[in-house]
């Protein structure tokens, strides 16, 4: 669903940025902070979820606390560009815990993913059992990220 930022109001952008920045807040915290009546900010929150402005609420995890503190960028390039090999690719990425992002890109690769493992030795297994298998994967070039500048950033709004 295509979004316009045309429909939003300064109350509703104010809701978006609070909810980005603290997803927590309750609704009653939410309303005092946009200064409108709990039932108006419920309301309107709702429909940021139904328009598709919202898309979810989560949690952000510290990798490493979970064991997954190696970053690994993987930039694609496939033997075909056809809707069929895109698609057949796609799909076969989707079911892969492991990658969190996976984005078709211009330039040197036809995809870039981005990729959360123990370390390079889980790394190393993931490239040989599942990545160098994927569907119509003509070559991969893997960048192991050394240190994350900047991350999951709130959209600048």
């Amino acid at each position: 669903m295509e979004v316009s930022s045309a429909t939003l109001d300064r109350i509703d952008l104010k809701i978006l940025r609070l909810l980005q920045s603290e997803g927590r807040l309750t609704n009653a915290e939410l309303a005092q902070r946009v200064s409108v009546s709990a039932a108006t900010c419920h309301r309107r929150t709702q429909r940021l979820f139904e328009e598709g402005f919202i898309t979810g609420v989560r949690a952000e995890i510290a990798p490493t606390a979970v064991g997954l503190g190696a970053l690994v960028m993987v930039g694609v390039v496939l033997d075909r560009s056809t809707p069929e090999s895109f698609a057949e690719f796609e799909a076969a990425v989707l079911a892969m815990k492991e990658v969190l992002d996976c984005n078709l890109v211009a330039g040197d690769f036809d995809y870039l993913l981005k990729i959360r493992v123990r370390d390079m030795a889980d790394f190393n297994k993931l490239h040989g059992a599942k990545l160098i298998a994927l569907p119509g994967v003509r070559q991969t070039r893997t960048f192991f990220v050394m240190k994350e500048v900047k991350d999951n950033t709130r959209l600048p709004f």
